[in-house]
């Protein structure tokens, strides 16, 4: 029996149990967040576990974790450090011709002058997005101007304190009516997607972002093979062994918004049938 770390929320931990436990992995919970540490004293040894599932994503933390449970991962330190970084993510992807949205990284602070430009490059509204923020955090749409530059010197603000490490964010066409898509890839292989969307009363309402997390529904699709080799191509290109694809897709454009190393796990009938015999066979390796 392989003894298996999982240090994402107990959602996932929950879903992956059962179907690994039947395929010879045993699944312990090991949160490394909001929690105290005693260094000389740890709650793991080294040898509780084989493998952990992939590497926590508050890194300082992960840190720790990973020196005192001493295992290799599904996903490492520098697979979830890369898919985090949206903007390199973007830059490595469209230098590999693969279609993206049109964006500008900022590296504040920059001038008033430098954001008036950035806006004036696109067709309003623009979306103003944290660089290595989850979950949608911090994300925003700005309609005009004024708003724009009101949202910037807030994030000015927030990058006065030296504790934020990233001082950067993204400013991106925004896509009127894309339906959102996620698409999962374990070891170069398509293994299932949902379609996430919003309730209409919560649209109605003017959300707009399609983040299950924020009141979104994930139904599970069958996508195009186009579609599929795409969302291989970029795992592919990123080197991640299990990535999360996020698709927006509209009239006239597929395009990679965003990708995820630490991807939650959802429903087993919403990935292909073979999906936890790969993932077990995916964890075996690293033990090897």
């Amino acid at each position: 029996m392989i003894d298996l770390a999982v240090a994402n929320d107990q959602e996932t931990f929950r879903r992956m149990r059962e179907p690994l436990a039947e395929r010879g992995i045993q699944v312990h919970h090991v949160p490394v967040r909001e929690r105290t540490v005693a260094l000389g004293d740890p709650p793991w040894e080294p040898d509780d576990y084989d493998v952990g599932f992939v590497y926590p994503g508050r890194l300082m933390e992960g840190g720790v974790a990973d020196a005192v449970l001493e295992v290799p991962w599904l996903n490492d330190h520098e697979a979830v450090l890369t898919s985090r970084n949206k903007a390199e993510v973007l830059a490595r992807l469209e230098r590999a011709d693969i279609p993206v949205p049109d964006s500008v990284y900022v590296s504040n602070d920059v001038s008033e002058v430098e954001l008036v430009e950035v806006f004036e490059r696109f067709e309003p509204p623009v979306v103003v997005k944290p660089n290595s923020t989850t979950r949608g955090v911090g994300v925003a749409k700005a309609h005009d101007l004024d708003s724009f530059l009101g949202i910037c010197d807030y994030l000015s603000l927030v990058h006065d304190y030296r504790a934020t490490g990233d001082r950067s964010f993204l400013v991106q066409e925004y896509l009127p009516g894309a339906t959102d898509y996620r698409v999962m890839v374990l070891e170069g292989e398509y293994v299932g997607a949902v379609e996430r969307r919003l309730p209409d009363d919560a649209v109605s309402e003017g959300q707009w972002k399609h983040n299950v997390h924020r009141g979104a529904e994930a139904t599970g699709v069958d996508l195009p093979e186009t579609w599929r080799d795409l969302a291989e191509s970029i795992a592919a290109e990123l080197e991640i062994p299990f990535l999360g694809v996020d698709l927006l897709k509209t009239d006239d454009r597929l395009v990679v918004n965003e990708t995820n190393a630490r991807p939650t796990i959802d429903a087993a009938t919403k990935y292909e049938p073979d999906f936890y015999d790969r993932l077990a066979a995916a964890i075996r390796a690293r033990c090897e």
